[in-house]
């Protein structure tokens, strides 16, 4: 049997969570026969990330998660922002997961990560419904038809009109 040592989990980006919250600092892995054994503990939940690049174009840091939760039902997106801003010293604003999906049997999640440089650069590159999502924008006013009349009613028009139109009749 072989472990691995905390740092290796920390440089692999390996955080264990205990059912309290909080991470468990005596455990150590231990290779058996599959992998997912290695990490079977019903009491805690393991996030590990891969597939890191930094993107100095956007701004940001992005990955491939997976949380591994066996016995136990999915981490929330909001715990798992939290998780990954302590995992890599960042503040939780600047944390965005999505497209998480959990595998069949369960036990397994996986889903993408993006943590960015600063709030700004995360309001300027990330889409409009995520920052909804995560409580950072408003969401649009009206419903989905009363918007396509808005723009359709525009459409008749040029100019400043076209404003007017938008604006709505009066």
């Amino acid at each position: 049997m072989v472990g691995i040592s905390k740092e290796e989990e920390e440089e692999k980006g390996i955080a264990r969570i205990t059912d309290d919250g909080t991470n468990d600092d005596n455990y150590i892995a231990t290779r058996t026969a599959g992998w997912m054994d290695r990490w079977a503990d019903a009491s805690t939940v393991t996030i590990r990330t891969r597939k890191f690049l930094t993107n100095r174009l956007l701004q940001r840091k992005q990955m491939v998660v997976d949380v591994i939760h066996p016995g136990l039902p999915s981490i929330s997106k909001d715990e798992l922002r939290e998780k990954l801003a302590k995992m890599y010293k960042a503040n939780k604003e600047v944390v965005s997961v999505f497209g998480l999906k959990a595998h069949f049997g369960g036990g397994k999640t996986t889903g993408f990560a993006l943590i960015y440089d600063s709030v700004e650069s995360l309001k300027k590159f990330e889409p409009k419904y995520r920052l909804v999502r995560i409580g950072l924008a408003e969401a649009p006013k009206g419903g989905r038809k009363q918007r396509k009349e808005k723009k359709n009613r525009a459409k008749k028009f040029r100019g400043t009109k076209k404003a007017k139109a938008a604006a709505g009749k009066k």
